[in-house]
């Protein structure tokens, strides 16, 4: 966890050294609907390139006394390139995503009765587009594919349950989704 919010907070530190002349503060509405506060900052690096990196944590237990949670955090690192200027229309992206997470006592994915916690990395190509809809304003989607690599252990769904065993595997999924806000400091 350390790690994930020194690479956030490095990431952050260098938009400033880089003397970025446009950066944005975003923050993703599909994410906050999971209960996952959730931030991100973008910098122009180059005439139509930029960096984003995304973060989000969710601490909390969906119900207790089921030992249900969607505890995790996560962070994503990302190069746009933009078809017409940073922070306006159509980009693609390469992006990754690290992430620790604590799931269980969910009605979906097999979890009813498990708890699984680990680390998931993934790596993928992504696409997006940006609207303005005021003079600093920007609403944005954003959609990827990519390679995902976890390693977990399951155990029982009730606290305290009794490890089952270690799992690690490779599979092709989503690695983003996001419709968000963005503030646009120049």
């Amino acid at each position: 966890m350390k790690k994930l919010i020194s690479i956030f907070l490095l990431s952050f530190c260098l938009c400033f050294i880089s003397g970025a002349q446009d950066f944005v503060v975003k923050t993703n509405t599909l994410y906050w609907a999971t209960t996952t506060p959730n931030v991100g900052i973008e910098y122009k690096i180059g005439q139509k390139w930029t960096m984003e990196i995304e973060a989000g944590y969710n601490p909390w237990d969906l119900n207790k006394a089921e030992n249900m949670k969607i505890k995790h955090a996560l962070v994503s690192p990302e190069f746009r390139y933009w078809f017409c200027e940073p922070h306006l229309g159509h980009f693609l992206a390469v992006g990754s995503n690290l992430a620790y997470f604590n799931i269980g006592a969910l009605p979906v994915m097999d979890l009813k009765d498990s708890r699984l916690q680990g680390n998931a990395v993934s790596l993928g190509l992504n696409y997006g587009y940006s609207w303005p809809i005021a003079r600093r304003w920007n609403f944005e989607f954003n959609v990827g594919l990519g390679v995902w690599y976890t390693q977990y252990d399951r155990y029982e769904s009730r606290k305290c349950g009794i490890f089952q065993e270690t799992v690690s595997k490779h599979f092709f999924a989503p690695t983003s989704l996001g419709a968000s806000f963005v503030y646009i400091i120049k």
